[in-house]
């Protein structure tokens, strides 16, 4: 078989992206195919994390297959090692790479020059496991996603614009909320445009955030300083400081809105104190969803 790689959403068809997070939310309860028995994958993190370890390390070991961790102190890509040797000596070990970096171009490499199949455990520039983990969500939820309106408020980073492809591929109208400067790049809203036209769902950009929650069915948030942007932490808590969702700003949403966010999230920030644990936040099951959604797509991977 063809060695596949991962580092976008768009790596999947817009039938592939449904078929993937139908499957993942069927397969909760297992049983799992063994489609990593005999097998190895390496998880290469430049950047520490619960969430993505934890559910690609149980995803892996539920498929019978072996994981070996390699922490950010470890990894060194491109400083102790270069990156193409890096990809070049892990492909003679492991079946697999699951990589989380700094920039997506490391990734890019990664998959260049790895004779495995790389899959992106997050980048700056997408989180796409992260997205369809939140497609399983959703689809559990409302049982659908023609003709859903997600609001999105805050930063256009790297789970923004995994989350606005992956929408505009299955046809949820994606609506985001945030300064001018932090909005959406050019570069990936055309990309995003041209999925739009074929699922014929609508992208809008604005500023005003209870413009983006009116009528909103999933209301997504996220922090407001990624990891690698602490030296803008000041300048950003100014810039979206009227961007928090809270009481006032879900009053504008359906009364059946649900809350998500993909963590860690910094209460009292993005995301007022307490709301993460109220009725309509889903947050814990995007979380738990990360670990389905992940164990479907090694399944596919490696079937």
């Amino acid at each position: 078989m063809a060695k596949r790689d991962i580092l976008s959403v768009t790596d999947f068809t817009a039938a592939e992206v449904e078929q993937l997070v139908k499957k993942a939310a069927a397969s909760k309860k297992g049983p799992w195919p063994q489609a990593l028995a005999g097998k190895t994958v390496a998880l290469l993190f430049e950047k520490p994390s619960l969430r993505t370890r934890m559910s690609f390390e149980l995803a892996i070991h539920q498929l019978g297959g072996y994981c070996i961790y390699m922490s950010p102190e470890e990894v060194g890509l491109g400083k102790r090692e270069s990156v193409p040797d890096v990809a070049h000596v892990l492909s003679r070990y492991v079946q697999g790479i699951v990589a989380r970096t700094f920039l997506h171009r490391t990734l890019e490499m990664l998959a260049e020059y790895a004779s495995v199949p790389v899959v992106n455990a997050l980048s700056d520039y997408e989180h796409p496991c992260q997205a369809l983990g939140d497609l399983t969500t959703i689809y559990e939820r409302k049982g659908k996603f023609k003709g859903l309106n997600l609001a999105f408020v805050g930063d256009g980073n790297n789970v923004a614009n995994s989350l606005l492809l992956a929408c505009s591929m299955v046809g949820i109208n994606f609506l985001i909320a945030s300064p001018q400067e932090y909005s959406i790049k050019d570069n990936v809203l055309e990309v995003a445009n041209k999925y739009a036209q074929q699922s014929d769902s609508q992208i809008m950009l604005l500023e005003e955030p209870a413009m983006a929650v009116k009528d909103a069915d999933v209301v997504y948030t996220d922090v407001w300083t990624s990891m690698g942007q602490e030296e803008e932490y000041e300048q950003r808590c100014i810039a979206f400081a009227d961007y928090q969702v809270n009481d006032k700003l879900l009053s504008y949403a359906r009364k059946d809105a649900i809350v998500m966010h993909p963590l860690p999230a910094h209460h009292g920030e993005e995301v007022a104190v307490g709301i993460v644990d109220r009725y309509r936040s889903v947050i814990f099951d995007q979380a738990e969803n990360r670990l389905h959604l992940q164990r479907t797509l090694l399944a596919e991977l490696f079937k």
